[in-house]
């Protein structure tokens, strides 16, 4: 007889476990926010209406595997929110998506910035920084938010 048991790598199961625990955590406190739109005068504002999104980067310490993760309110968030690459590191940018923190921000990693040294380039560049949610983790565990 077969056995039918499955082969499951402990590790990929630990990691998985840890990122779960940290998102049930998270669902059982989000973090509220307002979704804003900008005035005629370029301003951001607030319409008061509550909506509730966070996301998250990890690296496991002991394989160096990455993650990210969202959960919003908002549909299809999933296609423009997380971004990571093995070997070079994870992005989550919401609230105001610039999608192109995402694509920049590896690739600023992959050329060998730490991922506080990446978001803090982007940021420098972007007009609506004040309004963004984005949080950036390195292969080597460095990360900013």
């Amino acid at each position: 007889m077969a056995n039918l048991k499955p082969n499951f790598d402990m590790e990929v199961v630990n990691f998985m476990r840890f990122i779960m625990s940290i998102l049930l955590t998270l669902l059982v406190a989000p973090v509220s926010f307002t979704q804003q739109d900008r005035s005629a005068h370029g301003k951001f504002v607030s319409p008061g209406r509550l909506v509730h999104t966070y996301s998250i980067v990890a690296r496991d310490p002991n394989t160096g595997e990455l993650g990210v993760a969202v959960q919003s309110h908002w549909f299809s968030v999933g296609s423009v929110v997380p971004w990571a690459e093995a070997g070079v590191g994870a992005v989550a940018t919401q609230s105001f998506v610039d999608p192109s923190y995402g694509k920049l921000g590896l690739e600023l990693m992959r050329a060998g910035k730490s991922a506080p040294e990446a978001l803090k380039s982007l940021l420098a560049g972007d007009e609506g920084r004040e309004v963004r949610q984005v949080a950036m983790i390195d292969a080597q565990g460095r990360v900013d938010a």
